[in-house]
């Protein structure tokens, strides 16, 4: 497996958002993509950490920046 460094273009990865709509990564390109891991919902450390990348979004647009947040948790759960 290759390591990725910095600024080395990522492969392309697809997943579904909470509303089952798939996501390529390619969709973006030509921007920076801010991938924002967080822990299970229903946690303070997600909804703050939620709440920050909904607060900042338009900073993220100033800097050509898509932030996504991600989590294990199930579409239903993330939708509510």
């Amino acid at each position: 497996m290759k390591l990725i460094a910095v600024g080395d273009l990522a492969p392309d990865f697809n997943l579904k958002d909470n509303y089952d709509k798939e996501i390529h990564l390619s969709d973006f390109r030509g921007k920076k993509v801010l991938l924002s891991w967080h822990p299970l919902a229903w946690t303070s450390v997600c909804a703050d950490q939620m709440r920050a990348l909904d607060v900042n979004y338009e900073t993220f647009e100033k800097l050509n920046t898509i932030p996504l947040g991600l989590s294990v948790d199930p579409a239903p759960c993330k939708k509510a």
